[in-house]
């Protein structure tokens, strides 16, 4: 995130402090079934960078003239670098652009349940408006990481009802919005989600 976006959003920390969370969810099995569908993504953002020109020349000036006072680079192969670096972002962008909605590897994907609209992708992760949509839909700044399933909804043992326990990384916060639009929207399902503060 961008030092200007960052002050522009005075909830989000300098460094991100990611926070483990566990969500379970029970219920109705076709319930649970449908929620877990629903719920698979690509675990990305399509998020355009809408000036990626800027961008590079910003790159160019930092590693010229390192924040940190270091040697900088030379002025050529500072722009080689910055040139390889928006390459490998405009990359990134077109492979989730064409990921998304076709690969649902992710089992908690917030982007799948609540999609960040397009006129709002067009902003850029960074943009202040794109900061504010977040917090108020999903209640963090960023996609969830390192999201993996524990349990599935496909115990033998359970026959009306059903059970499915998600592991993940939330960026700073916990996602409380979305985890009360889901429950809105499926409200008879059960959604417990314990945050893990680190505590003994």
């Amino acid at each position: 995130m961008r030092d200007d976006a960052r002050d522009a959003d005075a909830l989000s920390l300098p460094n991100t402090d990611w926070l483990r969370h566990v969500l379970i969810v029970s219920g109705p099995a076709e319930a649970v079934a449908t929620f877990q569908i629903a719920a698979a993504g690509l675990g990305a953002v399509p998020w355009l960078s809408p000036d990626l020109d800027l961008l590079e020349e910003d790159r160019v000036m930092a590693l010229l003239h390192p924040p940190d006072g270091s040697a900088g680079l030379t002025l050529a192969r500072a722009r080689a670098l910055a040139r390889q670096i928006r390459s490998a972002i405009e990359t990134n962008q077109q492979r989730v652009t064409a990921a998304i909605g076709r690969v649902r590897t992710c089992p908690f994907d917030l982007h799948a349940l609540l999609p960040v609209p397009d006129c709002v992708l067009a902003l850029g992760p960074d943009d202040p408006a794109s900061l504010a949509w977040l917090r108020t839909h999903w209640g963090v700044v960023q996609a969830l990481r390192h999201v993996r399933l524990k349990t599935g909804s496909d115990d033998r043992r359970l026959r009306r009802s059903a059970r499915l326990e998600v592991a993940f990384w939330a960026a700073d916060w916990t996602p409380w919005a979305a985890m009360q639009a889901v429950r809105q929207r499926w409200p008879t399902l059960v959604f417990d989600i314990r945050p893990d503060y680190g505590g003994e």
